[in-house]
């Protein structure tokens, strides 16, 4: 798993690796009022994309990676990847 994220300033998917996170530029105008959705992420294990809120970013919830075949479960810490633990 990539420890540090790697953030883009422009939109290019074929740079999204593992461990990419590019601010979206509508970012707090989609989805919940009280956390909307910030940016997307490469999941920093196998690449991923998928959408993360303004508490994931801000490292206050965890983020589980969305695919089907891969089990992180990390949370954002500054430009750091922190592995959480399983229970």
């Amino acid at each position: 798993m990539v420890a540090e994220l790697n953030v883009l300033n422009e939109w290019i998917p074929e740079q999204m690796g593992p461990g990419t996170l590019f601010v979206l530029e509508n970012a707090g105008e989609m989805g919940q009022e009280e956390d909307p959705y910030w940016a997307v992420l490469a999941c920093p294990e196998c690449g991923t994309l998928g959408l993360v809120t303004r508490r994931q970013v801000l490292g206050i919830l965890p983020v589980i990676c969305g695919s089907d075949k891969c089990p992180a479960h990390f949370v954002l810490h500054d430009d750091k990847v922190v592995v959480r633990k399983p229970n």
